[in-house]
């Protein structure tokens, strides 16, 4: 890993959207090749970030549907190699070495799609089928443009229809500006956000479970790259799971606004004197609320909003190194 790369790797965000954008529109190369079955069982197969993505978007299939369940490429009980089963397996460098290991059952079954940002790697070589990620090579190490192109693969994935399509394309291009608008107006915002969120306790990151993805990979950012504590919850959950916290520690969230639940958490983390920040939308009690054009769209918000931890967590970084 190289941190000292993570920025620039951030600020190519924007370009790299709209790159997959236009391959989105032309038709994504190797999507013909991994056509679904009509009916059929799909696993999504990852690990990290990827599996933080595909959790979402396999949840978006299921209510279509579709029955797709995403595991983590370590677990030991995945199902059997069978003539309905599709595999999809999603590595950004290719060759993750659990999903390497968890793919040797289905190879050679003819269902097995590799999802990499590297077509010539171990796990391209083993699949029946690749589509490539397109998010250039992250100089860092670090999984920020992959993860939002996993969400926008996956997608297709599971869903080829041209309506489908023509949502993403519109989503990663708006997806796109709204990236740029943000690095571009961090200088109003990122340091206020990072002393807020900086608290002694750790950062906690609440985001919808349709956007859980947010969450998950925010508080991944602020672990790998400045190395502080943080943590991730889905906000309806987070009053069965975390509010416990709230009590007994000075509680500093970033929260993803949208949730149904939203109110409940808010009610008790303003009881218990909890600070908090908003983005996607104002949140009563929140002392900074960050807004971006397309906000009130899911897919949108859902490829953006990381760029606020992603920016929060590169602060705290630079701080370390004077």
């Amino acid at each position: 890993m190289e941190p000292t790369r993570f920025f620039d790797d951030l600020t190519l965000i924007p370009e790299k959207l709209g790159h997959l954008a236009d391959q989105l529109e032309l038709g994504l190369p190797g999507l013909d090749q991994a056509v679904l079955p009509a009916a059929g069982r799909v696993l999504i197969l990852g690990m990290g970030s990827s599996a933080y993505a595909a959790d979402v978007i396999a949840r978006d299939a299921r209510a279509t549907g579709l029955n797709v369940v995403v595991e983590l490429a370590s677990s030991r009980t995945l199902p059997p190699p069978a003539t309905d089963l599709t595999v999809i397996a999603i590595s950004a460098t290719g060759g993750s070495v659990e999903v390497l290991a968890a793919i040797e059952p289905y190879v050679g079954q003819g269902r097995l799609v590799a999802v990499t940002n590297r077509p010539d790697s171990a796990l391209a070589r083993a699949a029946d089928a690749v589509v490539e990620l397109h998010a250039g090579i992250e100089a860092s190490g670090i999984a920020c443009r992959t993860f939002r192109h996993t969400l926008l693969t996956a997608a297709a994935l599971l869903d080829p229809s041209a309506s489908g399509s023509s949502a993403r394309v519109a989503a990663a291009r708006q997806a796109a500006e709204s990236t740029q608008v943000l690095i571009d107006t961090r200088a109003d915002w990122v340091a206020d956000v990072a002393d807020t969120l900086g608290g002694p306790d750790g950062t906690w990151a609440l985001a919808p479970v349709e956007r859980l993805s947010s969450a998950r990979q925010t508080a991944l950012m602020m672990r790998e790259v400045p190395r502080r504590t943080a943590y991730a919850s889905e906000t309806g959950d987070w009053s069965h799971v975390d509010v416990y916290l709230t009590k007994t520690q000075d509680y500093r969230a970033l929260v993803f606004a949208g949730s149904a639940w939203d109110a409940q958490a808010l009610e008790w983390m303003h009881e218990r004197g909890s600070t908090l920040i908003s983005v996607g939308g104002a949140l009563t009690g929140a002392t900074q609320c960050i807004r971006y054009p397309g906000d009130t769209d899911e897919n949108v918000a859902r490829l953006t909003e990381v760029i606020v931890g992603e920016l929060v967590a590169e602060h705290w970084w630079r701080a370390l190194q004077g």
